[in-house]
């Protein structure tokens, strides 16, 4: 290396670049996990999740008429735009 280079600058370089070589090292590991992932229920590679059992019930509330009308007050001015 140059004279003019200190050490701290060498160090951060070679800390940087032992950085960069592990953060692609894990990167591809984690592709190649999710890509030869068998297909089927949605699978996590570390399983963070539990697979969905059934789809969630619909819900609706009955609105009155004043949130009826302040509702189509809302579409109206949204439509506008």
């Amino acid at each position: 290396m140059p004279e003019h280079v200190s050490i701290l600058q060498q160090v951060g370089l070679a800390i940087l670049a032992v950085v960069t070589v592990a953060w692609v090292v894990g990167l591809v590991r984690l592709v190649r996990t999710v890509a030869f992932a068998p297909r089927g229920p949605a699978r996590l590679p570390m399983g963070a999740l539990p697979a969905q059992s059934q789809a969630p019930a619909l819900e609706s509330v009955p609105l009155t008429a004043d949130e009826q009308d302040a509702f189509a007050g809302l579409v109206r001015q949204f439509s506008r735009r």
